[in-house]
């Protein structure tokens, strides 16, 4: 089945050029199923690309998804446009009455911060502390994945000497994990943080398993159970640009930034980098929508009253 978004939505015309199947709400209401109900908290500045990159996968998917995009409401965008928030987002407050099969929290540009200097961590704190009971499923990406285990388990953050930016090879540590269903043993990520979060941590919380591990990047991907909370520290859903976009950008900014690790061919940054991730990425959303489809309950309202 497509994914449901506004035909208006920029993302709408990228996505049918690639062959992604889209549908509008006509089209959505004729068929007599319930569309899984997923939330996007773009956390990110350039919200219309982070939007192309999650619908993209989403929209991979064999069942039919209703994608709502919803912003942090104490801040203002200073890289989208207001006509466009307007028109295609949502306040937390205004959707926060809702139930939702899976909720994704984004990354955003504010890593260096202590997480009480954000300016909208006391919104984030009581968005995280609603999805557990309001949402089936949370992906938490990047500094989100950071930010939500450390609120909801205390694990900290540690700066990086330098960046942490490239593509890197990932060890599947859990080929059992239905998150990992048809993952290779060893697969490329792309990786761009400033911190990280360490194993030593991670493993002092009983409720929380390392599905995914770098040996130069450290832990990737962290599952739990009891809270149906999944934890990616690095970005599955880049574009094959992305890291090109951010490294020239670094570079015509004058910022000391060095070439992103085995991207470029020939480490060349005049060649045009080639995907070596994005089957992994649809296999892993994939996966996320299969097992959410499966386990959660058909009455939205259901959501969260002793789900087991």
């Amino acid at each position: 089945m497509p994914i449901k978004i506004p035909d208006t939505l920029p993302a709408f015309e990228t996505l049918a050029t690639e062959g992604v199947r889209v549908m509008t709400e006509t089209v959505a209401i004729r068929q007599d199923i319930r569309p899984l109900q997923i939330g996007l908290l773009n956390l990110m500045p350039n919200k219309i690309k982070t939007e192309i990159q999650m619908a993209r996968l989403i929209g991979a998917s064999p069942l039919q998804v209703e994608l709502s995009l919803i912003r942090i409401g104490a801040h203002r965008a200073k890289n989208t446009s207001e006509e466009h928030l307007l028109a295609f987002y949502e306040t937390w407050e205004e959707v926060k009455a809702r139930k939702f099969d899976g909720f994704i929290i984004t990354g955003a540009p504010v890593e260096t911060l202590e997480y009480e200097d954000v300016t909208y961590w006391n919104e984030l704190k009581r968005i995280l502390d609603w999805t557990t009971t309001n949402v089936h499923s949370t992906l938490n990406v990047c500094w989100g994945a950071m930010a939500a285990i450390y609120h909801f388990h205390g694990v900290p953050k540690y700066p990086l000497k330098e960046k942490a930016f490239g593509v890197y090879r990932h060890q599947n540590l859990q080929p059992s994990s239905v998150y990992l269903n048809g993952f290779s043993d060893d697969f490329a990520v792309p990786v761009s943080r400033w911190t990280e979060v360490r194993r030593t941590d991670i493993d002092r919380v009983a409720d929380l398993e390392i599905l995914m591990e770098s040996k130069e990047m450290g832990v990737c991907l962290v599952h739990e159970q009891k809270g149906k909370r999944l934890y990616m520290f690095n970005h599955v859903e880049y574009d094959s640009t992305s890291l090109s976009d951010e490294y020239f950008r670094d570079v015509d900014a004058g910022v000391p930034i060095k070439m992103p690790h085995d991207y470029f061919p020939h480490n060349d940054s005049t060649l045009p980098p080639q995907n070596r991730w994005r089957s992994h990425a649809h296999l892993f959303f994939g996966n996320w929508i299969n097992e959410m489809y499966q386990t959660t309950p058909y009455e939205l309202d259901m959501i969260g009253r002793g789900e087991s």
